[in-house]
């Protein structure tokens, strides 16, 4: 009888910190799209003629997010299936 109790709380443990890993990966997730976002907007500052004495500065900027996107997918080990899924999960959601 005590080992059945054992093996509840075992369970119980193991499903929490899956979840847990489940909601930080949700976030990372969500950071990753925020930076994807950033950077489609420094990207169409790029072609404006309005930013034009800015354009090295925009360039070194697209390539700091660039470098930070590819280490932040290999910390948290992100697919782009992955960030892919989530936004269709994302307007899945906002159309119910």
């Amino acid at each position: 009888m005590n080992n059945e109790k054992w093996d509840e709380t075992k369970q119980y443990a193991h499903h929490k910190k899956r979840g847990a890993k489940t909601f930080r990966r949700g976030k990372a997730l969500a950071f990753l799209e925020r930076l994807k976002l950033k950077r489609s907007t420094i990207q169409q500052q790029l072609d404006q003629p309005e930013f034009q004495s800015i354009q090295q500065i925009l360039i070194g900027e697209l390539k700091a997010i660039d470098m930070m996107m590819e280490e932040f997918k290999q910390v948290f080990e992100l697919q782009e299936t992955e960030t892919n899924n989530q936004k269709g999960c994302e307007e899945q959601n906002e159309k119910n």
